[in-house]
């Protein structure tokens, strides 16, 4: 065998020895691995740590991504809510949610066994709980890893869940006793900021593009108090940009005028032309309210609104739609075929999980992200939307200064509601909300940080060109996965294979609950001690709003949980799987209660 061949075995060995906990779970077999370096490649493919984590730790996280992905494409209903209404759209997009929201959270159970035992990993951020521009309420509670969800050794886990219901619930416990409480107990805790399926209506309607898993992990947690999901405003530009415009006294950051922005541009890169600045911001009616006024300013300074004919230098075409954190990736300058330099920006707002997500890539991209926390409504321009974020919701003169100095005319009751729920939402999450602009050093309690950041393609990804899942063979599947930090940046290609039959490969992949409701029996399967940890993850992932936690236990409210989440016919279903449960097995669902 030669050298070639037998460090290619190796690798694939090194890699199939340190995922095995995963790929055992999911009943997959690692047929091929290989890497590619897209910065700052290291000597050793068998020794190639990027991050604060180990080479194992780092390998299980890629490989996270990449059974996410690939079970999601394969299993989540890829396509078929092509044509359908919003409501049967909807539910397409759950059940691609439901599987995401599955892979990564069994995957991340299993990776954590292999934890230092002082460690831990707690995610702090997720997407999936907010209606986006056009949707109904409803719709915006999809199945998602959010906020305190844990993933460590037993005792670890049980302490620090206990500290985060606190929390929660204990409004005289704040932050900064939660970290204290988990330095004397040594704990090392990294954060995570997770969004399991980025684009699901692509996903759900067919798209050829765009549809991905994000998975950021921080060397300590974010410095959030609480779920919380909204809209923050976002400007990216290329670091040399802003500070090529503070030395000449121009300060850039989200709310300067883009004018002044394609000014300190030039300035940075004399010479290019205004057609060749390529703004990619979300586009659509329903948004026009909130950042038609930046559309606006950008096209009178001669600059380009990126669309869906134009095509990127990738060879894709962009999509404005959905999917604010993948354009990030493409935020820098190129030559074209005739040697003129062309720039591509980000503008406009993102939800939450990926607005911070995109502002941690600042470091690993050398590029400079300027947020402001926005409300939940469209109804104003972005600069007044974020002025009524600093307002005090419990004033008794909130209302009329709403009234008077943001909006500057009448507005109903309901309105004044739906903003000071906004305010309160993000305070008691712990959101900056004082400053006129943020960065992710506001987001994290030290201010030296650093991230390690993975993407799992489940489709081709328009702005790095890096390709979704593909089947090689009748079993075996290609799924890239890209994972990049200060140190380095590679794209890792894994080719799996199915161990079980497509059909029993599904199950494996689907929640408990899930199955259950689509018609596989509970009562005949056979029930193992861990169906009370499966569970209680799966209600916590399918409908977090609707349970309430007190101590040990957990309340499930039915009357809390919208109908178009989960049917009033499931949930009958879903009441008698649960009574059955706690009636056969009591000590091991002793946690679970059940009210209306």
């Amino acid at each position: 065998m030669d050298t070639a061949s037998l460090k290619k075995k190796n690798l694939i060995s090194q890699w199939a020895f340190d995922t095995r906990p995963i790929l055992g779970r999911l009943h997959l077999w690692l047929e091929d691995v290989s890497i590619e370096w897209i910065k700052g490649q290291t000597k050793d493919d068998l020794n190639d740590s990027i991050s604060f984590a180990d080479n194992r730790t780092e390998r299980m996280l890629a490989m996270t991504s990449a059974v996410t992905a690939l079970g999601t494409k394969l299993f989540g209903r890829f396509g078929q809510g092509a044509g359908l209404e919003k409501k049967e759209l909807n539910l397409v997009k759950k059940d691609a949610d439901a599987i995401s929201a599955y892979a990564m959270s069994e995957s991340l159970w299993y990776l954590s066994r292999t934890l230092p035992e002082n460690h831990a990993i707690m995610v702090c951020l997720g997407e999936g709980l907010m209606p986006k521009a056009g949707e109904t309420a409803e719709m915006g509670a999809n199945p998602l890893l959010g906020f305190g969800r844990v993933y460590a050794r037993p005792e670890v886990a049980k302490f620090l869940e206990d500290c985060v219901l606190k929390l929660i619930n204990d409004k005289s416990y704040a932050w900064e006793d939660f970290k204290r409480a988990i330095a004397l107990k040594d704990i090392t805790v990294w954060g995570a900021a997770i969004d399991t399926l980025e684009n699901t209506a692509r996903f759900a309607k067919g798209e050829k593009t765009g549809p991905m898993t994000i998975l950021h992990l921080f060397d300590q947690p974010l410095a959030i108090s609480d779920q919380y999901e909204g809209y923050i405003g976002n400007l990216v530009l290329p670091k040399a940009v802003v500070e090529t415009a503070a030395e000449d006294s121009l300060l850039v950051n989200f709310f300067t005028p883009r004018g002044k922005v394609v000014d300190a541009i030039k300035m940075t890169y004399p010479g290019l032309k205004s057609s060749h600045i390529h703004v990619w911001t979300l586009q659509g009616k329903a948004r026009e309210p909130r950042i038609g006024k930046l559309w606006k300013e950008w096209q009178e300074k001669g600059a380009h609104l990126v669309d869906e004919n134009w095509t990127l230098p990738t060879g894709f075409h962009p999509f404005t739609d959905s999917g604010t954190y993948a354009p990030t990736f493409a935020v820098k300058t190129w030559e074209d075929e005739n040697n003129e330099m062309h720039l591509f920006l980000v503008d406009g707002y993102a939800a939450s999980a990926e607005a911070i997500q995109a502002a941690s890539l600042s470091s690993i991209l050398d590029i400079d992200v300027s947020l402001a926390v926005l409300s939940s409504k469209f109804a104003l321009s972005f600069e007044k939307d974020a002025a009524s974020m600093k307002l005090d919701p419990e004033a008794d003169n909130f209302g009329e200064r709403l009234k008077n100095e943001i909006f500057e005319q009448d507005v109903d009751d309901t309105l004044i509601e739906t903003y000071r729920e906004s305010i309160r939402l993000a305070r008691n999450a712990g959101i900056p909300l004082k400053k006129r602009t943020i960065t992710a050093d506001d987001l994290i309690a030290e201010k030296k940080w650093r991230a390690l950041a993975t993407s799992g393609y489940m489709l081709p990804d328009p702005y790095s060109g890096s390709p979704g899942v593909s089947q090689i063979s009748e079993d075996t599947y290609s799924v890239t996965v890209r994972m990049a930090t200060e140190t380095a940046d590679k794209r890792i290609t894994f080719a799996l294979r199915l161990l079980e039959t497509f059909g029993e490969s599904k199950l494996i992949f689907s929640p408990l609950l899930n199955r259950f409701l689509k018609g596989e029996s509970f009562k005949t399967r056979a029930v193992k001690i861990s169906d009370s940890g499966r569970i209680r993850n799966e209600l916590q992932t399918l409908c977090t709003d609707a349970l309430e936690h007190f101590g040990n236990k957990v309340v499930l409210h039915f009357n809390l949980i919208p109908k178009a989440v989960i049917s009033e016919k499931d949930q009958k279903t879903l009441r008698k799987i649960l009574i059955w449960y706690k009636e056969n097995y009591p000590v091991w669902f002793e946690w679970l209660e059940l009210k209306e």
